[in-house]
């Protein structure tokens, strides 16, 4: 309370009444009638050193006061943990935004939405051209400033909340969340300011009481607190201020400015009975909540506040309140006029703690010379954030009320009695309650363990391992790719081929699996696993990270990152088969993908090559791919196919009867006429064939395999004839290709 204090004639007890009509007067003080102790002990025993009596225990204490004032705690807490200032200052941006753009698109195009039957009435139709035509823009900017306006503002509370609209449970833990980090907020902010309470009181500049002021103090200070029935009080600390009587109550400790000693002591009395029911309802605690509560809008609040007030400009106020302004008005009209009608309401009730002890008169003569400087309480601070009451309604109070057993008058208040004013006193709460309260944490007990287990049994990150390779080994290629992260599930272009290739007969999912070690980074862990595949036993670290979605709104599962393993296939051909399942053809696209296992790779097949079966391993640890290499071999067949072809093309060739028969390896070649030739083939040349394609291969003589053929027949020469017979090499070269079941050979040309 900021009041001035009173006092009694020397010699009278401090809470005696002047005789009346006689005017209050200052005593002389005696500093041996009660000197501070050289180590004065705690005012309470416990954890926390003068504290109110009244509270079983430190906790209980807590609780009264950060229960009472919901209203400035709501406030705080929607301000600050909803994002107020920043919605308010998206909203004013946005509503800017809009209404520029409303104000030009009004102006300049309103009047043509006017229907035609409306524009073209008698007189009606031109004023309403020409009210639109001068109107239109402010209409415009007016509506787009109020659209603007509301989207900006709920676009900041709302977007938080889009990912758990659709789990309702994940809506509500992000709420409980959002309340108990708050109130863990609250409750530790309101242990440091009463734990630091001395420190941070002289750090504001209160000091230890001297010797005479002690002896002014605290005997007042002592009955006031015998009248109220409290054994103790809080510590007295001082505040050199020799001109403003006042007082101010925290926690633990009542500061008392220097300008208070000159006071009569009855008005002393009523101030140190204000400020001692103020400490005993432990007001100061639930301020404290409220800021704890809103402590980030606390915080970006002081600063502007230190500012205008450190340096009280014009020039600067304006500076502040443009980069502040959403903090401020946040502040001003949301979570300061909330809190102060708590804070009003206390200040009434610290007022009967002058009725209860017996100095009502001190309390009246305070307020009526404060009600003498009392200026008008107009405009949003004074009227609504203003945390004291008018003192005209205060001393209404004061007239109204009336001490236990004293007739209770027309229009008086019910009598006022410490239970009144402090609450019933006794246990803390029925053996019902304790046990609804034991019950209920029973309750959250066996919950919490049960959530734990499940989060244990199915959401660890070695979870996410074991359900990728049980997915495996159950060829279940939806089960696996659910495993991975949303972005590794993207490189799925066909899932349907993925899930036939692991239903193929050759597939092969690793075994054996066992994970030997996992490291966890924050949100990312790496884990070390063994595996079987393929008859060999490898080792590869695989890397996991936190699903950001909650299942069910409570657990955080973790999803795979590497496993899928991209694969070149260099066969762009049909026929291309892995487990019996046929590849489509290849193109420009994305390449293709593979879980991990062992893979049957087959190509196409003619009569000329085959491809045998190749096992392709594909193993998570190949990050760079897997490349498949599919050869094809000439069949056995195909080379006795193509020397039949050959040889029966030399037969049809050795039919002829020329000398140099026309496409066929051989000929004679001499100085005359060849008559009556024969061509004869010795030995066949042996051939190689060589594949050069998949439906193609050359076929050719080795130098030493060369084959013999014999020609023989008669020669003119100069109208002589002669009988010749010689042998020759004879050596092929040519193609062979497959036509479907047959193959076709085509010698080369010469």
């Amino acid at each position: 309370m900021t009041e001035p204090p009173a006092a009694v004639p020397p010699g009278q007890p401090p809470h005696a009444e002047p005789p009346a009509g006689t005017p209050p007067t200052v005593p002389q003080l005696d500093v041996r009638a009660a000197e501070p102790p050289a180590n004065p002990a705690p005012a309470a025993t416990g954890g926390l050193a003068d504290r109110p009596p009244g509270y079983p225990n430190a906790l209980v204490w807590l609780r009264a006061g950060i229960l009472r004032d919901w209203r400035g705690v709501l406030g705080a807490f929607v301000a600050t943990w909803f994002y107020l200032p920043v919605a308010l200052l998206l909203a004013v941006w946005g509503g800017l935004t809009l209404a520029v753009v409303g104000l030009f698109a009004g102006g300049f195009g309103v009047d043509d939405q006017v229907p035609s039957v409306l524009r073209d009435a008698p007189l009606i139709g031109p004023l309403t051209e020409a009210f639109l035509t001068r109107s239109g823009g402010v209409l415009g900017g007016v509506v787009g400033f109020v659209v603007g306006f509301l989207v900006g503002f709920l676009s900041v509370l709302v977007l938080p909340w889009l990912g758990t609209s659709d789990e309702p449970i994940a809506l509500v833990t992000g709420l409980v969340g959002t309340v108990v980090a708050a109130a863990l907020i609250g409750v530790l902010y309101t242990l440091y300011r009463v734990l630091l309470e001395p420190r941070l009181l002289v750090v504001s500049g209160a000091r230890q009481p001297s010797r005479r002021e002690y002896a002014r103090l605290r005997p007042v200070l002592d009955d006031c607190a015998q009248r109220l029935g409290l054994p103790t009080v809080p510590r007295l600390l001082m505040e050199d201020d020799p001109v403003l009587g006042n007082a101010r109550t925290y926690a633990r400790h009542v500061v008392v400015t220097t300008a208070v000693l000159t006071e009569p002591d009855d008005e002393v009395a009523a101030l140190l009975s204000h400020e001692l029911v103020h400490w005993r309802t432990g007001d100061e605690i639930t301020s404290a909540f409220v800021r704890g509560v809103g402590l980030p809008l606390t915080l970006a609040h002081a600063l502007p506040t230190w500012l205008m007030r450190t340096f009280p400009h014009p020039a600067t106020n304006l500076v502040v309140f443009l980069f502040f302004w959403p903090v401020l008005l946040t502040m001003r009209y949301l979570v300061l006029p909330l809190h102060a009608r708590d804070v009003r309401a206390a200040e009434y009730r610290a007022d009967l703690g002058a009725v209860l002890t017996g100095h009502v008169d001190g309390m009246r003569r305070i307020l009526e010379r404060r009600l003498s400087f009392e200026s008008g309480r107009s405009g949003w601070d004074e009227a609504v954030c203003a945390t004291h009451p008018p003192h005209e309604l205060r001393l209404d109070a004061l007239d109204r009320a009336t001490v236990a057993g004293a007739p209770v008058g027309v229009g008086e208040a019910a009598p006022v009695t410490a239970e009144r004013l402090f609450g019933r006193s006794g246990p803390v709460g029925t053996r019902r309650t304790w046990l609804v309260v034991g019950a209920l944490v029973l309750a959250a007990c066996l919950g919490t363990g049960g959530l734990s287990v499940v989060q244990w049994a199915f959401f660890r990150p070695q979870a996410a391992i074991d359900d990728y390779f049980s997915a495996l080994a159950d060829r279940d290629s939806d089960a696996a790719l659910g495993v991975l992260t949303e972005q590794e599930r993207a490189g799925v272009t066909d899932r349907g081929l993925l899930a036939r290739l692991l239903r193929g007969d050759g597939y092969q999912p690793p075994t054996d699996v066992e994970i030997s070690s996992l490291k966890r980074d924050g949100d990312t862990a790496t884990a070390t696993v063994a595996y079987r595949l393929a008859g060999e036993r490898r080792t590869v670290d695989m890397t996991v990270r936190r699903d950001e979605d909650a299942t069910a709104g409570l657990f955080h599962g973790w999803q795979l990152v590497g496993g899928l393993i991209p694969v070149n296939a260099p066969v762009a051909g049909p026929g291309v088969r892995l487990n019996g399942v046929e590849l489509p053809v290849a193109t420009e696209g994305p390449t293709l993908v593979l879980l991990p296992g062992g893979y049957t790779a087959t190509g196409p097949s003619d009569a000329l090559s085959e491809v045998p079966p190749e096992t392709l391993p594909i193993t998570p640890e190949q990050t760079e791919g897997a490349t498949l290499r599919l050869v094809p071999v000439l069949k056995p067949a195909a080379v006795e196919a193509v020397e039949a072809q050959v040889r029966t093309w030399l037969d049809e060739c050795a039919k002829q009867t020329v000398a140099a028969p026309p496409g066929c390896p051989f000929g004679y070649f001499s100085g005359g006429a060849a008559q009556k030739v024969t061509w004869k083939i010795i030995e066949y040349p042996r051939l190689t064939v060589e594949l050069t394609g998949p439906g193609t291969a050359q076929v050719g003589t080795p130098f030493e395999a060369r084959g013999k053929v014999q020609v023989s027949g008669t020669t003119t020469y100069f109208g002589s004839s002669s009988p010749f017979s010689e042998e020759q090499e004879l050596s092929v070269a040519g193609v062979a290709t497959a036509d479907g079941d047959t193959i076709a050979f085509r010698p080369a040309a010469d």
